[in-house]
């Protein structure tokens, strides 16, 4: 159980593992206000970096569930960087499913809502793990604007285009199920850029050392295809938002 190696390649550089950027998740920090003893639960947790630049921060502590082993690896190398490898944790799992053994006051999953088959089964799985009160982060993308065709579609990673919802149908459908959106940090074209653009220095850099590994003729027509797809269709149409939800 681990992602393809083509996954951390891409990504090798990065801290955060989806389109918002290190000062992003750490406005969504100060805004939450969270009281020093918070818990937490990231699903899907990545390298780890809102556990650990929380718990340095803002006295969290928890646990972080992913299925990569790099990622993870990289996790606990971050946690004990900033020392708090004694207030966070990192396991090796399969997030869909995964509930916490005790309810926390903060769980998460920024920017993997398919464990759950969507934000609808995603926010009910995270539910299972929260205390009655607590605060729950989801990460979704959403539609900027209307896509035209589907080959905007297909370019922005959706099958048909009610796979994404705009802003407004996304934050009414979080109240549709009974959540209030009490906080919201949106990606920028900047942390857009500096998500999938440092992803082609990564994947160039790797494939100038590694011209004759397996992966090499993958990676390098996937290189050219990620820049055109980007800077056509990604980057105008599709926007990518942090939402913190609270139940009724």
């Amino acid at each position: 159980m681990d992602l393809p190696r083509s996954f951390t390649i891409r990504e090798s550089s990065h801290r955060v593992i989806n389109p918002i950027t290190g000062e992003k998740l750490a406005t969504m920090g100060r805004a939450l206000r969270l009281p020093a003893g918070t818990t937490a639960l990231d699903l899907c947790c990545g390298k780890g970096e809102l556990l650990c630049t929380w718990a340095r921060d803002h006295g969290v502590s928890g646990v972080g569930v992913d299925i990569s082993t790099v990622f993870l690896d990289a996790a606990r190398e971050r946690a004990v960087e900033l020392g708090v490898a004694d207030r966070v944790a990192f396991r090796h799992d399969d997030a869909a499913g995964f509930v916490s053994d005790e309810p926390v006051d903060l769980v998460a999953c920024v920017g993997a809502t398919w464990i759950g088959g969507g934000v609808t089964g995603t926010i009910e799985l995270l539910d299972r793990s929260l205390r009655p009160g607590g605060l729950m982060l989801v990460g979704e993308p959403y539609w900027r604007l209307a896509p035209p065709d589907q080959a905007t579609v297909e370019a922005c990673y959706a099958t048909q285009d009610d796979e994404w919802r705009s802003l407004a149908e996304l934050v009414a459908h979080f109240n549709g199920l009974g959540w209030d959106v009490v906080e919201m940090v949106l990606a920028d074209g900047d942390s857009w850029d500096r998500y999938v653009a440092a992803q082609w220095l990564n994947v160039r850099r790797w494939l100038d050392d590694n011209p004759y590994d397996e992966l090499a003729p993958e990676l390098r027509a996937d290189l050219s295809e990620s820049q055109i797809r980007y800077t056509r269709y990604l980057r105008e149409y599709l926007g990518w938002g942090l939402f913190a939800l609270m139940k009724r």
